[in-house]
């Protein structure tokens, strides 16, 4: 199945699938399991934090599949807590311990954190780690067109990629045009609306009757042609399968528009707004 996924190209030449698998609250013997089973339905892009407490576990996975390590696209995250430069050089390393690997294809920093204000610094230590071959790719999350441009301004390297909460009730639209005009690929975290009531849209069921595909199936669908990466997550087989199969079908101008409609102001499910929000 993965040769039927297509493939994002970074600006630094790494390519990833152009869906991923989502791995927040997979853990221990039960998380292993649920990934390895995403890879065997056909996943390669496996995304991971640090926060999350599971690069123990997504390395297992890995070291178990049948699918060579060269193959996949593997993520992990740099806490808020962890964003002073020095801290961020070991946490790195402390990542790869923990998932037993020699590098990161991907590795971004969680959030911005802009009252703490380090989040420069701690791109830095990106940047440094990525000319080690710790990571192919650096990147970051939830990050504001102001936190991207001093990224720009005192380092002189912008990210590859910006992961961002983006689903049919916060569609994101000014901030994935500016991602895509500075050539940042736009990542969706929480791309099904953590199963809210998104889920349950008369708008999004009507498209899904008439394409006889499921709901989830039409919204992931909506972020790929939208040109952003969604992850969703599942320990289901079933439902891991029925999420990466997307790629038979299209949705038309029309039905794209009416599924952007849905959008709303306040459509953040947890109110974190990166200009205020710490993560740590």
């Amino acid at each position: 199945m993965f040769q039927m996924i297509p493939t994002v190209t970074l600006k630094d030449g790494l390519q990833l699938p152009a869906i991923g698998f989502g791995t927040y609250a997979l853990n221990g013997a039960a998380g292993v399991n649920a990934m390895v089973s995403a890879i065997d339905i056909g996943y390669r892009l496996l995304d991971s934090a640090f926060n999350y407490e599971n690069e123990g576990a997504v390395g297992e996975a890995i070291r178990r599949s049948s699918v060579p390590r060269e193959q996949l696209r593997v993520t992990s995250k740099l806490p808020g807590r962890r964003q002073a430069y020095a801290q961020a050089i070991v946490t790195i390393q402390e990542s790869l311990l923990r998932a037993r690997l020699d590098y990161y294809d991907l590795y971004l920093i969680h959030w911005p954190n802009p009252k703490t204000d380090l989040y420069v610094e701690a791109w830095q230590a990106l940047i440094d780690a990525q000319k080690w071959g710790l990571i192919r790719s650096i990147g970051v999350c939830n990050f504001l067109p102001e936190h991207l441009e001093r990224l720009e301004r005192e380092t002189g390297v912008m990210p590859s990629i910006n992961q961002i909460e983006l689903h049919p009730y916060f569609s994101q639209e000014s901030q994935r045009v500016w991602d895509n005009n500075h050539h940042i690929v736009t990542e969706s975290w929480s791309p099904l609306g953590r199963a809210s009531s998104v889920l349950q849209d008369k708008v999004i069921k009507q498209i899904a009757a008439t394409h006889r595909k499921s709901v989830s199936q039409i919204i992931l669908r909506w972020h790929v042609q939208l040109g952003a990466i969604p992850l969703p997550k599942s320990a289901s087989p079933e439902r891991q399968l029925e999420n990466i199969a997307i790629f038979d079908f299209s949705l038309s101008t029309e039905e794209m528009e009416q599924i952007n409609k849905l959008t709303k102001a306040d459509g953040r499910i947890q109110n974190q707004d990166p200009a205020e929000y710490e993560e740590f």
